[in-house]
């Protein structure tokens, strides 16, 4: 991919393979790694993005993605190489990214 991957951007990303439970096909994602990693790394972290919604999960967070009603799997972060995003079809807005961190920390922070 020969644009920048923001952090907060949404992207679309092939996700297959997988193995066992994990989420898989194309699909939205939100990058969450720093903006310094994602322009020197290959690699970057995301959280995909799924319509099938669990409102009572405390692992995912709700949100709305090109118009379509959605949830952000926190509990499915992974790495994945750039070579797997496509284009950017949106970007999260400050107050959901600032849940997004929030939920990140309490599930993988001390």
């Amino acid at each position: 991919m020969s644009q920048a991957i923001e952090r907060y951007g949404i992207y679309l990303a092939d996700l297959d393979p997988t193995r066992g439970r994990e989420i898989a096909k194309t699909r939205p994602v939100v990058v969450v790694s720093l903006d310094a990693m994602n322009r020197y790394l290959d690699i970057v972290v995301v959280c995909p993005l799924t319509t099938r919604l669990h409102p009572r999960w405390r692992s995912r967070i709700q949100c709305v993605c090109a118009s379509r009603r959605a949830e952000i799997a926190v509990d499915q972060i992974r790495t994945v190489s750039k070579e797997r995003l496509s284009r950017r079809v949106d970007r999260l807005a400050p107050s959901l990214a600032a849940r997004v961190r929030r939920l990140i920390t309490e599930m993988y922070g001390e």
